[in-house]
């Protein structure tokens, strides 16, 4: 019996290319958005749910299971990029931010689990980021929102043992998706200290997405992820450099990883 897969955030991007993928694998995938009428030519069906909303997240996994019975995999990637100075962030931003990448992923958990646990089994698998394993100057809010949901995955792992459901997290580097366009951009401000580091980094930042991965990686990880009888804790996708980074920060003293990340960003 094919495997039923729900991907939030699966209209473009790494969401898209891992529907696609599945979906030629033989899953029966659904995507979602906020705004599924724009996605009527998708291939396979984009439901309509918002992370920040409840009601939507409710609805969309009670459609999922009134019509195929079960929910096997689901695949947290609905997330949202936000850059600045963490001192010119409004707060109403950072709050926003961890309400889509933190607390969004929790609700999606929260409404799957009764169904996975009536099964038996399941598979949750959140896709975080190798920003979250560092933090990084100008990206430190998302470095912080994805950093909260790994170690978040690593608490819950161990509650949802005993009810044979598995969580993991797909960490990926920078891939060449539109993630730049949908980010929130702290405006560079004239009169900022800031100015210059804080403009050099971002575009250096969008350099780095604009030459990064084929997203399809993601989707082949992903697959083998499913496939995956015990999943590990982390998968780290990307660039050697970017995955290295991780080891680095693992055996350098922090001021010399701070040093090495400093002169990569020309600060």
């Amino acid at each position: 019996m094919s495997k039923v897969v729900l991907i939030t955030g699966g209209s473009s991007g790494i969401g898209k290319s891992i529907g696609i993928f599945l979906s030629q694998k033989g899953f029966v995938v659904y995507g979602t958005s906020r705004s599924p009428k724009k996605y009527k030519d998708s291939p396979f069906p984009i439901l309509g749910l918002d992370v920040k909303d409840n009601q939507t997240i409710s609805q969309t996994v009670e459609t999922i299971i009134q019509k195929e019975g079960r929910l096997d995999v689901v695949v947290n990637n609905a997330g949202a990029g936000i850059t600045g100075p963490i001192e010119e962030i409004p707060e109403a931003e950072i709050k926003n931010n961890f309400e889509t990448n933190f607390f969004g992923p929790i609700r999606v958990i929260k409404a799957v689990l009764p169904q996975m646990r009536k099964q038996g089994e399941g598979l949750i698998i959140n896709i975080t980021s190798i920003a979250g394993y560092m933090g990084l100057p100008y990206r430190g809010v998302y470095s912080a929102s994805k950093g909260a949901l790994e170690l978040l995955t690593e608490a819950y792992r161990m509650e949802l043992k005993s009810f044979n459901i598995e969580m993991t997290n797909v960490a990926p580097g920078d891939f060449a998706t539109n993630i730049a366009a949908g980010r929130y951009h702290a405006p560079l401000l004239e009169d900022s200290p800031y100015k210059k580091p804080y403009g050099d980094t971002l575009d250096l930042m969008n350099t780095h997405v604009d030459h990064g991965s084929n997203p399809n990686l993601m989707a082949e990880a992903v697959y083998k992820v499913i496939q995956t009888k015990k999943p590990k804790v982390h998968y780290k996708i990307g660039a050697f450099m970017q995955k290295f980074s991780i080891v680095l920060k693992r055996i350098l003293p922090d001021t010399v990883y701070e040093k090495l990340l400093m002169n990569h960003y020309k600060l």
